[in-house]
């Protein structure tokens, strides 16, 4: 028995695929009306302008963000197009909020398998896009951090980098005391301005810590210093290594006049506050970067 092909229908795959209003309407009536199978027949035979377009580099693009206004949840995501002048566009910022609204909607299904999934809603939606804007696009990666602290975000260079950190510890008093959201923002800021690796020293993998002391010994090898004295330059260059890559190690450069850490910078509010704040974790995405 004949499927019956509706006009919409044919719409809804013109404007996913970019293809000719009769190509869409042969593969939807040879896919007996399934959607999927129509598309995926448009691909093959290389109908789709939006699989033509997939090729193409991506290198630029905008993060998009989101956070709940409990600041309990909260996402990033990083979407890329070809040109930056596309990335200003209402189309691509529509894209971007669409992306978001789906990351949302799925709840704790949202992996990056998912995300990157061809039959995917996020990929349909991204297909839809490139076949109207004419520009390869892509929904690259997001981290969503919800339900287990506080989260602060922090964009910067016009939307080229985003930060987001989770606290833990922080109660709804906390949470409304200025002096916390001063210190929430500004070490999100941190994070954007010195690109730490770490949140902490436990987090630094063994053999990370291992290679660089290996490095250390070698620098020395022939210093004809004492085994014991050597291992204390070690225990030196390895709190210069923290400093660098482990965030609450860093020295706190949105506030260099205080000479801090930012865990010390953590710890003032705290004692100003009566309050047990701590650094949970923390992402910073920069465009291009998960290409």
């Amino acid at each position: 028995m004949a499927v019956t092909i509706t006009a919409d229908q044919v719409k809804k795959l013109r404007d996913q695929t970019g293809a000719g209003m009769m190509d869409c309407k042969a593969a939807l009536v040879e896919a007996n009306g399934d959607f999927d199978e129509a598309n995926t027949i448009l691909r093959k035979r290389g109908q789709s302008n939006a699989a033509k377009k997939a090729g193409r580099a991506t290198g630029e693009g905008l993060i998009g963000r989101w956070f709940s206004d409990d600041h309990q949840d909260g996402i990033l995501v990083d979407v890329n197009c070809e040109t930056d002048f596309v990335a200003r566009t209402d189309d691509f910022l529509k894209l971007i909020d669409d992306v978001i609204g789906l990351i949302k909607a799925a709840g704790g299904s949202a992996t990056d398998s998912w995300l990157k999934d061809p039959s995917g809603p996020v990929q349909q939606r991204v297909a839809a896009a490139i076949a109207k804007v004419g520009e390869n696009m892509a929904a690259s990666r997001f981290v969503r951090y919800t339900g287990q602290g506080y989260v602060s975000q922090y964009i910067h260079l016009g939307g080229k980098l985003g930060v987001q950190v989770e606290f833990g510890g922080v109660t709804p008093e906390v949470a409304a005391h200025g002096e916390f959201v001063t210190l929430a923002k500004e070490v999100a800021m941190q994070i954007a301005a010195a690109s730490p690796t770490y949140t902490a020293r436990a987090d630094v993998p063994a053999d990370v810590l291992e290679k660089e002391k290996t490095i250390y010994r070698a620098q020395m090898e022939h210093s004809g210093k004492p085994a014991n004295v050597i291992e204390k330059i070690i225990d030196g260059k390895l709190g210069a290594f923290y400093e660098q890559v482990v965030l609450v190690d860093q020295p706190f450069v949105i506030r260099p006049e205080t000479k801090q850490t930012v865990a010390q910078a953590v710890a003032a509010v705290n004692k100003a506050l009566g309050a047990s704040v701590t650094i949970s974790r923390f992402a910073r995405l920069k465009v291009g970067e998960g290409i």
